[in-house]
């Protein structure tokens, strides 16, 4: 709870030195929350409803400040008694910034300088922590939370917040300036097909598609960069699964927010201080063949687990989803490759891209454009082999025309005309697309 104690001298001293008026303020909420700490019950805190707690800190800031002899209005005193509590309870500084719903992530480059992003746009944000040590007990507190640790010997790590977002953090030695820390905030309702139509990620035809692909149980591999919305799209095509399957999600740091009653979340787990005790992705991979799933989806796929989880979309495992990091297609295609390589098998080239061409059905290509907004640019099929080589062909792709007045990026969504092999799957199991979907033309977006 004492998250400044070590630093109230430091403070005291600023004191004496001309300050900015947010310097002021934060020199200010230093002195109350210390003296607050002194006064205040901490054993009981946690179970204390925060309208109660809230009115006892207000009661004992108007106390103070009246020691203070520190004039404030109605409003700063409730911004006050706001940022004594989100200290006392939260995140500190960070929780105005997790509260603002147009916020999607959060970028702190060290304890003076915090970016976010809304609407696909970065921007300097005005929220400081007081220092470093200051930075390091919220980063401690995020990951303490979820049973991690950060510290010298293991200055990385990935955490979640209570809400499902997701945390990365990288202190010093290996951050040189000061402690970096990303955060992925997820919407607390999850951003469904329709909403992606609505924003233009993808057109209703597509969406139909899509949709008849996860329903008809096809293998999807989902491809981009980062911060192109992957975990979003993975999110959305998943509500299109039967609320009977069993689904098995695995990752890193659980984030995905499928709302299908029967899903079981793994996560993996970082060593302990004596280096044991890790569960890697492969490890959890594996496992999950033995939990009975109709699905199993692996949030990103990174090293040798890609493996595992070609042998699990092979093996009855039909209409599971990863995604990767790759910025085309067939990029995504190598780097599944690689990574399979990653396992340590030895396994030729060319059995590789078999069985990778066997497993995975469908890869979606999706970027964040110069403008921020993201898009699924390209949905492609997997035939087959033609020799040592993978065949694809492109079904859906959004081509660009330039660039509007206000800096947007204008293209139109075209279907190449190509009728995908998955259509015979799909009337087997009782699904019917419309063939003009697939004609060739455009849809302005």
């Amino acid at each position: 709870m004492g998250f400044w104690n070590e630093d109230l001298q430091a403070a005291n001293d600023r004191s004496a030195r001309p300050t900015t008026a947010a310097t002021e303020a934060l020199d200010l909420r230093v002195r109350l929350h210390q003296r607050l700490l002194d006064m205040l019950n901490l054993s009981v805190l946690d179970q204390t409803p925060r309208e109660a707690l809230k009115l006892e800190i207000r009661r004992s800031v108007m106390g103070l400040l009246s020691e203070e002899k520190r004039l404030q209005t109605p409003a700063q005193t409730d911004q006050l008694v706001e940022e004594l509590l989100d200290e006392l309870l939260g995140l500190g500084p960070l929780e105005p910034l997790l509260k603002d719903p147009s916020i999607t992530d959060i970028l702190i480059n060290t304890h003076e300088m915090v970016y976010v992003e809304r609407g696909g746009r970065l921007e300097r944000s005005d929220v400081r922590f007081q220092d470093t040590r200051h930075l390091l007990r919220i980063i401690n507190k995020i990951v303490a939370a979820v049973g991690r640790r950060v510290d010298e010997s293991q200055p990385m790590v990935d955490a979640r917040l209570a809400d499902g977002s997701r945390v990365n953090a990288i202190i010093p030695p290996l951050a040189v300036d000061g402690p970096l820390v990303s955060i992925r905030k997820f919407a607390a309702i999850p951003i469904n097909m329709d909403k992606l139509v609505e924003f233009g990620s993808v057109t209703a035809e597509m969406a139909k598609v899509l949709r008849a692909v996860v329903e008809g149980r096809r293998n999807v591999l989902i491809s981009g960069g980062t911060g192109s919305g992957k975990t979003t799209l993975l999110n959305a095509l998943s509500a299109f699964i039967d609320p009977m399957e069993r689904i098995v999600t695995i990752e890193d740091s659980a984030e995905l927010q499928l709302q299908q009653p029967h899903v079981g979340r793994l996560e993996t787990r970082p060593a302990n201080m004596e280096g044991r005790g890790e569960v890697t992705q492969r490890e959890l991979v594996k496992n999950s063949l033995r939990m009975r799933p109709d699905r199993i989806i692996v949030g990103e796929v990174r090293a040798g687990e890609a493996f595992d989880m070609l042998q699990a979309m092979n093996t009855g495992h039909d209409g599971s989803m990863t995604t990767v990091h790759a910025n085309t297609p067939r990029d995504a295609l190598s780097r599944v490759e690689q990574m399979i390589g990653m396992a340590g098998l030895e396994i030729s080239a060319r059995s590789i891209r078999g069985q990778l061409a066997a497993a995975v059905n469908v890869v979606i290509q999706v970027e964040r454009l110069e403008d921020g907004r993201r898009r699924v640019v390209s949905v492609s099929e997997i035939v087959g082999m033609e020799e040592d080589v993978i065949s694809m062909q492109e079904i859906f792709r959004f081509r660009r025309r330039g660039r509007g007045g206000k800096g947007e990026v204008v293209g139109d969504y075209e279907a190449t005309g190509v009728r995908p092999k998955f259509i015979e799957v799909l009337n087997m199991r009782g699904i019917d697309l419309p063939l003009d979907i697939f004609a060739p033309g455009r849809v302005s977006v």
